[in-house]
């Protein structure tokens, strides 16, 4: 059996060395012709399940110092610099509660020019940019087929002017032969009544007789009765010719407002500035082709300026003309008022514009943006803090309130309307206390936060 022993484990290690004898000198086992006691074979499966134990202890060694690693970290207080921070204190006060638009400076007073008429660019006179007075030539139009029409024009008129002239006369002149008629009748009649007198007086003394009467009571009613035609013709056709006479007067009357037209657009035509501004903008394209109404230049006012203004429509019961606005324009503050407000909403929004106060503040440029605080209501004695860059509208807030000089610790903060200086504070802080205002996002979490002089 030790022979079998001794062949089978040479057979398995024979990559391995014979271990000394911890009796003997070196290689004394072989030299002394006994042979040495050798360790026996480990199973592969409990040199798999020793190796996978060896393994999960490493592995759980790593995970236990990853995770301590990870709770101190989570337990360090991160240091702050005071400096970089936008620190508040809690006090009371008034507060302008307002809401918030978005607005563009425009010239307060601007007015585009338009063509009249279909024409042709011939000259211009001036440029962007210049300023330009009353009355100054900016460029010149074709006109020779508006001065033709012109000319026509009054041709017509004094046609219509003979027209209405001649019909006067005719009026007149038929109307005298009527009332001649009259007068001639009136004449008869006279004469007829006479007549009748004379035939019942001589009826009367038995030297005429009752046929003679009854004659002369005919014939005088008959002329009474063209005399009544007569009078009755005369004022028929007298309010004809009334009539008439009034049509023609307002046919003229029509064609001199059209004459007068044309005579603004010929003289429109002639471009010239219609106040004491500054050209923004001109169609210098000579020879190129208007139409009727196209914009051919632009006069702007840029000593005066307004706020065209956008606000959602959710606040459009909130905006009213004549309310208070306060215009922000990088830290200037302008104040102001709500002159028009646009009743439609459009995507959303309404628009409406402001009058600063100070229409030529140095502050205010074409073109600028500015933030607009439309004034609601006015809050005294509110508990306030600064107006700041977290601030989202009402709600609920976490803020790092000061601990002490050196420590942070969050709170959870009601928080109510604002304007552009303050925040109501609802609950959860009080009077005097001191907090950081400026975005504190990204230490979100933090239990702690230190913050250092920065000295």
């Amino acid at each position: 059996m030790a022979t079998t022993n001794s062949r089978d484990s040479s057979s398995s290690h024979s990559s391995r060395q014979p271990l000394p004898s911890l009796t003997g000198g070196v290689g004394g086992g072989s030299a002394g012709g006994g042979s040495a006691p050798m360790d026996r074979a480990i199973p592969v499966s409990v040199q798999r399940r020793n190796k996978l134990l060896r393994i999960g202890k490493w592995v759980g060694a790593i995970l236990i110092v990853l995770g301590a690693g990870a709770w101190l970290g989570s337990q360090m207080v991160t240091a702050l610099d005071r400096k970089a921070l936008v620190i508040s204190e809690v006090d009371r006060g008034t507060i302008d509660v307002s809401v918030t638009a978005t607005g563009r400076i425009v010239p307060a007073f601007e007015e585009i020019i338009v063509s009249p008429i279909s024409s042709q660019i011939l000259e211009v006179y001036a440029h962007s940019g210049d300023s330009v007075d009353v009355g100054t030539p900016l460029l010149r139009l074709d006109l020779q087929s508006a001065e033709t029409d012109y000319a026509k024009a009054l041709d017509e008129r004094e046609i219509r002017r003979q027209q209405t002239a001649q019909l006067q006369a005719n009026t007149e002149t038929q109307l005298a032969d009527r009332r001649m008629q009259i007068e001639v009748e009136e004449m008869k009649l006279s004469q007829l009544e006479a007549q009748l007198r004379n035939e019942l007086y001589l009826d009367s003394l038995g030297s005429g007789t009752r046929d003679r009467v009854r004659q002369a009571e005919t014939t005088l009613r008959t002329a009474q009765l063209q005399l009544s035609q007569l009078r009755q013709q005369y004022r028929n056709e007298q309010r004809v010719r009334q009539a008439d006479l009034r049509m023609q007067q307002l046919q003229n009357n029509i064609f001199e407002k059209g004459l007068d037209e044309k005579r603004r657009t010929l003289d429109d035509a002639k471009i010239r500035s219609p106040r004491r501004a500054t050209l923004t903008y001109i169609n210098s394209e000579v020879g190129s082709t208007v139409g009727a109404g196209q914009k051919i230049a632009v006069v702007s006012d840029l000593t005066h300026f307004k706020a065209e203004c956008e606000i959602s429509d959710s606040y459009s019961e909130r905006v009213r003309v004549g309310g208070a606005v306060v215009l922000r324009i990088g830290k200037e503050r302008l104040a102001g008022t709500i002159n028009t407000v646009t009743p439609m909403s459009q995507s959303g929004a309404i628009t409406f514009t402001v009058v600063p106060d100070d229409m030529s503040h140095p502050r205010l440029r074409s073109g600028l943006r500015a933030e607009v605080y439309v004034i609601t209501s006015i809050k005294d004695d509110a508990l306030r803090i600064r107006n700041g860059s977290f601030y989202a509208g009402p709600g609920k807030y976490t803020l790092y309130i000061f601990k002490d000089d050196e420590t942070l610790v969050p709170r959870e903060v009601q928080l109510g309307e604002c304007n552009y200086d303050y925040i109501e504070v609802v609950s959860g802080l009080s009077e005097g206390e001191q907090l950081v205002v400026s975005d504190m996002t990204k230490y979100k979490g933090k239990e702690k936060l230190r913050v250092k002089s920065g000295e």
